[in-house]
């Protein structure tokens, strides 16, 4: 029996990942023995469960109906387990939040560093990413996003202030182009572009007017993924950047930074945290909710 759960264990953490090398690193095993333990277990249940090619692994009917069967009852297990610590004298165990690095940088690490000091059994696990990650199929205690991209089967809470958008380049940028005084002006202006992990598109700059929103797809030599590099290219001259006004810090107020059609940009719903309302929440989660709840 012993034998069989940990084997169990092993095919949920690969059908999960998607990959031997992932499960590996989050079971804490080598690749060769988790291999061993799920060849050992098809073996004994004489089917195959994993369908294994160089570059992918994927299940079989019979691996569908095994995870089906077991995965949710793993995490019963474990969410009981998280729940024990309720009788300690002091909160602990792993949250795991999915975030965008921005967040991570401006919110979350200023917000819960008081956590770490005082409750030393609490530890935390980020991953930072553009990308939307399903925080159930990924086994994330939360995620932060937006609060307008939040599914309605989730408990939202809020842990931040309401967002603005900005618009922004360097003074030596405008002493070559001239400033824009319309979104459609931006046409005509070497724009960055953000590359969506969600989507793989790019960004389409959203600006607001009394008559209805206005959406303009820019143009320009630059496209990234990530907001900081924006920035830095914007310092240097090389464009226009649109993101949120606090990413460019103390930028525009120190002068660095010039900002254009700021009367097109209302503010907008800010970040929330997120996570599925069944969840019962442990002593270590509570705590991190409460920390970031915007007071």
């Amino acid at each position: 029996m012993k034998r069989n759960l940990n084997d169990l264990l092993s095919f949920v953490a690969v059908a999960r990942e998607g990959s031997f090398t992932r499960a590996a690193g989050f079971l804490g095993v080598t690749q060769p023995a988790l291999s061993q333990a799920i060849t050992g277990l098809e073996n004994r249940l004489q089917i195959r469960l994993l369908t294994r090619t160089t570059r992918s692994v994927s299940l079989t009917a019979a691996g569908e109906r095994l995870l089906a069967a077991i995965g949710h009852r793993f995490d019963e297990i474990e969410a009981e387990l998280d729940m024990l610590t309720a009788l300690r004298d002091k909160p602990a165990g792993t949250v795991r939040i999915t975030c965008a690095p921005n967040v991570l940088h401006n919110i979350l690490l200023p917000k819960l560093a008081p956590i770490l000091r005082e409750y030393p059994d609490v530890n935390l696990e980020f991953d930072a990413s553009h990308a939307f990650r399903n925080i159930v199929v990924d086994r994330f205690d939360a995620g932060v996003r937006l609060g307008d991209t939040i599914d309605k089967d989730m408990i939202a809470v809020p842990i931040g202030p309401p967002l603005r958008m900005a618009a922004a380049a360097s003074p030596d940028y405008f002493s070559r182009y001239p400033i824009p005084q319309t979104p459609q002006d931006l046409v005509h202006h070497n724009c960055m572009n953000m590359r969506m992990a969600s989507t793989g598109g790019l960004y389409v700059w959203e600006f607001d007017h009394p008559d209805g929103p206005v959406n303009v797809r820019v143009n320009g030599q630059l496209i990234f993924n990530t907001s900081a590099h924006m920035v830095d290219a914007a310092l240097a001259g090389l464009g226009i950047a649109f993101l949120p006004e606090e990413e460019f810090g103390d930028h525009i107020a120190d002068g660095r930074l010039t900002r254009v059609l700021e009367a097109w940009c209302d503010p907008f719903p800010g970040y929330y945290l997120y996570y599925p309302s069944r969840k019962q929440p442990s002593p270590a989660f509570s705590l991190v909710v409460d920390a970031l709840r915007e007071k």
